[in-house]
């Protein structure tokens, strides 16, 4: 019989690993919104190493917080299990490790009690708000980058007829009440997958916090911190048989655990408001600059990701690593990594970025993580804006082409119609999928249609380095396939 995960429970878990400090003496020095898989394969990991390893650290607990609806599923595993949660490692040998993580000691759940969350955002003790709220979490045009003020959430925030219902009206409110009661600020800390995502943090809610109170807009402007991170780990949707495999094999029943690949890496930028947790001390790498190595991962782990999935999908792969073991797809990636994204990167002493390339091919290919293409193609109306067309623009303003990235975002626009090769249905999983769709439909007879939306694609769809590649791979998408594409684009 499997053991509930449970504080009490734990000192009878002999099959996994468990948090080798006394939980009771942690408290909550972080806030978190946006508690899923990665945040908790990643910064809790990390967080959970550090208590473990520094007694004084105890006051670095999280507090997870749940703004969404969809939240509540997270609320009901965490909450009877007193935060904790079981973090399964795979290897591509097939080595499986799991331990029991500890550094999540309170989640909130802000629909419940909204003002039980803006006082713990209040407490001088909090000194860090992390954040991953995906891509599309931070409200701003990705052609522009201009904060959406007439979002109906952030419109019904600002009028203030009720208690804050997003994140930019939590963290503003909470905010302002640290400085109306001489609390310092906390640092923002975004740990998203978008280029200067501490930049573009501090853009959107000073944007917000403009559109409240320019006053405490600019409080908020000098006193609040907003370091850019790079975050890097491979970790899936909790797969439906997981549980059932850690109750197996560790005897612990959990209510939601999370699998990951062995790889993680963390970049921070050292720029707090009220210090912060001696991270460095486990493995993650505290500089004074950062874009260097996030240009690296997103232009190359993260658009490489979209390079694989439309086609992958398209050849019939359902799995990642399926796809990344299929030799053209294997030659994309690579030729698109080193031709195209390589040639976008800063300098970056000591790193090797061919070994860095050859590691992400086998870590695609990694089969005991078994992620799914569907989750590649998911969002991707957030996505290629941010990871792949910068790719694009740069190299057509220093006049090379940029053809294989161009494919890609063809591959997508096929694959967006909705109906695979077979003509069987494709679910396009997209927050503009109502518009996508039906616009790469019409790129059948309007060639530039999918492309001509200035939001997504700004003047792209101007630019004859950019649409005489992505056509020519359209049009043989739809009239020879995806393998016969794939073919004729790297002979």
């Amino acid at each position: 019989m499997s053991t509930p995960l449970n504080a009490e429970s734990l000192t009878r878990i002999d099959g996994a690993a468990v948090p080798a400090y006394d939980r009771t003496a942690v408290t909550p020095g972080i806030v978190h919104f946006g508690v899923g898989a990665f945040h908790r394969a990643h910064q809790a990991m990390y967080l959970d190493r550090l208590l473990a390893a520094d007694p004084a650290a105890k006051e670095w607990g999280i507090c997870g917080v749940g703004v969404r609806p969809a939240d509540s599923a997270m609320r009901d595993a965490l909450v009877p299990q007193d935060g904790l949660f079981t973090l399964t490692l795979k290897h591509p040998n097939g080595d499986t490790e799991t331990a029991v993580i500890g550094s999540i000691v309170e989640y909130l759940f802000a629909p419940d009690d909204p003002e039980a969350v803006l006082e713990r955002l209040s407490d001088p003790a909090t000194r860090i708000v992390s954040l991953t709220v995906t891509e599309g979490g931070y409200n701003f045009s990705p052609a522009t980058g201009e904060f959406d003020a007439t979002n109906p959430d952030i419109v019904a925030d600002l009028e203030g007829s009720a208690p804050p219902g997003t994140v930019f009206g939590l963290v503003t409110e909470a905010l302002a009440r640290r400085r109306e009661r001489g609390i310092p600020s906390f640092t923002v800390m975004s740990c998203d997958n978008i280029q200067g995502n501490g930049h573009m943090a501090r853009s959107t809610f000073l944007a917000y916090a403009r559109l409240r109170d320019e006053g405490l807009a600019d409080w908020i402007e000098t006193n609040t911190r907003f370091p850019n991170s790079m975050v890097d780990r491979i970790t899936p949707a909790t797969p439906p048989d997981l549980a059932d495999e850690v109750a197996a094999r560790t005897g612990i029943a959990d209510a939601w655990p999370v699998v990951a690949e062995p790889f993680t890496q963390w970049v921070l930028e050292d720029d707090f408001s009220m210090g912060r947790p001696a991270l460095e001390t486990v493995g993650v790498q505290v500089v004074d600059d950062v874009i260097p190595y996030e240009l690296m991962k997103l232009r190359l782990l993260n658009a490489g990701h979209q390079a694989l999935c439309y086609f992958g999908y398209l050849l019939g792969y359902r799995y990642v690593h399926d796809a990344a073991s299929d030799a053209d797809i294997r030659t994309l990636l690579r030729r698109y990594m080193i031709e195209e994204g390589r040639t976008t990167l800063q300098a970056m002493p000591g790193v090797d970025v061919e070994s860095y390339i050859d590691t992400l091919l086998e870590r695609f290919a990694n089969p005991a993580i078994a992620d799914t293409i569907a989750r590649l193609c998911q969002d991707s109306s957030d996505r290629i804006p941010k990871w792949l067309l910068p790719v694009i623009r740069e190299r057509l303003a220093s006049g090379q082409r940029s053809e294989l990235a161009a494919a890609v975002v063809a591959s997508w626009t096929r694959y967006a119609e909705g109906t695979d090769e077979q003509g069987d249905p494709i679910d396009v999983v997209d927050p503009l999928a109502a518009e996508l769709v039906p616009r790469a439909k019409r790129s059948r007879t309007d060639p530039l249609a999918f492309v001509a939306d200035p939001d997504l694609f700004g003047t792209l769809a101007e630019e004859e380095g950019f649409t005489t590649p992505y056509l020519a791979t359209l049009d043989c998408l739809r009239t020879k396939g995806a393998r016969a594409t794939l073919t004729e684009l790297l002979s």
